[in-house]
């Protein structure tokens, strides 16, 4: 007799066949994760490497780094964007000190005392704390009013940018003449399972923004770095209808900017343009992290992308109940494993070329070994993004 009608006889029998049928969808659910995973694979290796022109910088840039309580790590990164290989008088630094309760304020002025084109704008003159949901946002719109650029630059300042950062995207904007560009951003790895775990689902989450914005599907960025026109900033209305969510200073204004101009979308697929940021050093404020990033996800109007984290959350939410089950007696081990092999057959075919990319090809060997962690962290973060509250940069955020 089959093992589904055996289940009915048995003590468990309801939730017995209660793992058969959620197996059975999550098998349906994981053929078109599948097809979904080829298609992006297809787009990402069509994408070749940007090679700039020989041709003289002439964009000028406004670089605009919000920063709270960063004393540790804003430094480095002024380091990085202040000496790379632009030319000065084309480029200003804005940082903008967000209520921060350390010496990220003292850090910038000895730095400003060495570059001329480096400001710091104190945030708290033009907010007051507890007054806002998006202190982020506001401190990028605050910075673009004072801004004297032609073109927005974001970046995070706990992040490293190379040398030829802006004059890539000098190059891009010479060539393809966009009004928003989006460009990868990698973690760091320090060698700890949360960083090796931290740096895979980030390339993962790069690779599926280059391969889909390249094409034209998706709005996805990240803003870390990103660049876009003062004057299509302008146009949109900065961040207005957007401006209470928490997060969303840069997938949200990118889908209003792409309902503006559609065909002037662009993404810098170069090594030299990668912007490496720091991992989280603890599991909570990874959760944090993600489940801020995840807090978005129903505000999207680009419903390309809604319906893609549907799927993606429904798969891993079977997983995720699959492997309760499972682990309670009430499943069967040898089903579950089978579907976690698949899904990494599925992944890695992309997962490849995306590590190849970001110089990450080692880190792999952790994959297969990481998928049950990866699951649970989709479906906790995902949850409580939508249900949930979260602790940022010591915030409270609603």
């Amino acid at each position: 007799m089959p093992a589904s009608v055996n289940c009915w006889f048995s003590n468990y029998g309801f939730l017995c066949c209660m793992y058969w049928l959620l197996l059975t969808i999550t098998t349906v659910l994981l053929a078109l994760y599948g097809a979904l995973i080829l298609q992006y694979r297809k787009w990402l290796l069509r994408l070749p490497e940007f090679v700039p022109d020989v041709s003289a910088p002439v964009t000028r840039f406004s670089v605009i780094i919000p920063a709270r309580n960063e004393e540790d790590n804003i430094g480095e990164c002024l380091r990085s964007v202040l000496t790379q290989d632009y030319p000065a008088e084309l480029f200003e630094v804005i940082v903008v000190d967000d209520h921060s309760t350390d010496n990220t304020a003292g850090i910038v002025n000895e730095w400003k005392a060495c570059y001329n084109n480096l400001r710091l704008i104190n945030l708290a003159e033009h907010l007051d704390a507890g007054s806002a949901n998006s202190y982020k946002k506001k401190s990028i719109e605050t910075a673009a009013s004072q801004s004297s650029g032609e073109w927005i630059v974001t970046t995070d300042a706990d992040c490293i940018v190379k040398e030829k950062w802006l004059s890539l995207y000098d190059a891009f904007i010479q060539k393809n003449k966009p009004v928003f560009i989006a460009a990868p951003v990698m973690f760091s790895n320090n060698g700890s399972f949360l960083s090796v775990f931290q740096l895979l689902d980030f390339i993962s989450l790069q690779a599926i923004t280059a391969a889909s914005v390249s094409a034209g599907y998706h709005s996805m960025c990240n803003g870390a770095n990103i660049a876009y026109r003062k004057d299509v900033f302008e146009e949109v209305g900065r961040f207005a209808g957007i401006d209470h969510i928490a997060s969303g200073d840069d997938m949200l204004l990118m889908y209003k900017i792409k309902k503006k101009h559609p065909e002037a979308i662009g993404y810098l697929f170069s090594g030299n343009a990668i912007v490496t940021t720091a991992p989280m050093l603890r599991w909570k404020d990874f959760l944090n992290q993600r489940i801020r990033w995840a807090s978005k996800a129903d505000q999207y109007q680009d419903q390309k992308i809604f319906w893609v984290l549907l799927l993606v959350y429904l798969v891993n939410a079977g997983f995720f109940l699959l492997l309760l089950l499972s682990l309670s007696g009430n499943g069967g081990n040898r089903e579950v494993l089978i579907l976690l092999i698949v899904k990494t057959i599925i992944e890695l075919p992309f997962m490849i070329p995306a590590a190849g990319f970001f110089g990450q090809s080692q880190a792999l060997w952790w994959f297969p070994v990481m998928q049950p962690f990866h699951i649970a962290y989709t479906v906790i973060a995902g949850w409580l993004g939508k249900f949930g509250t979260y602790q940022w940069k010591g915030r409270k955020v609603r």
